[in-house]
């Protein structure tokens, strides 16, 4: 950071102690993030790592911001902040209720090129839930954006994925019905009950991390290419 020993010293502490806060913050990322299976972090937690000891005005921001700048320099790794989107059918009432800080959370994501990153980094223990997870924001793109659960099943059943605990685990992904679910922990999907003349009808509904820029075009790349694989064959 260009001008850090000015920028902190406002807060009246030490090079030792923000680099102690700074590196508290790093280790609180990393480790929660391979703990929590990549799951976002909210900023209020980030925030009390910061507050615990001390309690300055906007130091905790210039903490966090400090802990982008290395993990990005010395680990390869973007922090990225999420702003927590909302089910299309309570955007409205609910954003007036939830501040924009409330709601802000923080993702890990590799800088390393695509092709680096599977070779060096991917472990191929967990490949197939990446393939899962690729698969599943595929089919909530192709309805529109949002799908009811019940067509979101029938999709996953014609593949061979059932929901688990009715119908027993599948041999490479276990109980489905929990994978499903830890993509909505991961802010892949989020769950929308929209109340309705039939009576409440679950959704499942692309959340911000599936929206992110590169993520959708893959998703829409990799729709792009079955199509045209599809016509190709069609034609022959």
């Amino acid at each position: 950071m260009a001008n850090a020993a000015e920028d902190f010293s406002q807060f009246g502490i030490s090079k030792e102690e923000k680099d102690k806060l700074v590196g508290e913050v790093i280790r609180y990322m990393l480790f929660k993030t391979y703990h929590n299976s990549g799951c976002p972090i909210k900023r209020e937690e980030l925030t009390q790592v910061v507050t615990k000891n001390y309690h300055q005005r906007n130091l905790p921001t210039f903490v966090i911001n400090e802990a982008k700048d290395k993990l990005s320099s010395v680990f390869g790794y973007e922090m990225k902040e999420l702003q927590r989107a909302h089910p299309s059918s309570k955007a409205n009432t609910r954003a007036s209720q939830q501040s924009g800080a409330d709601s802000k959370s923080y993702i890990l994501t590799s800088q390393l090129p695509p092709d680096v990153y599977e070779k060096y980094v991917v472990d191929q223990k967990t490949a197939h839930l990446s393939g899962f997870t690729f698969v599943v924001i595929s089919i909530v793109h192709l309805a529109g954006g949002k799908i009811p659960e019940d067509n979101l099943w029938s999709q996953l059943r014609r593949m061979g994925l059932s929901l688990g605990e009715n119908e027993g685990s599948h041999p490479v992904f276990g109980n489905v019905k929990q994978a499903l679910e830890l993509l909505v922990q991961q802010r892949y999907l989020q769950k929308d009950k929209v109340n309705g003349p039939e009576g409440n009808t679950l959704y499942y509904e692309l959340a911000e991390r599936a929206l992110d820029a590169p993520m959708s075009d893959r998703v829409k790349e990799y729709i792009s290419q079955i199509v045209q694989d599809n016509t190709s064959v069609g034609a022959a």
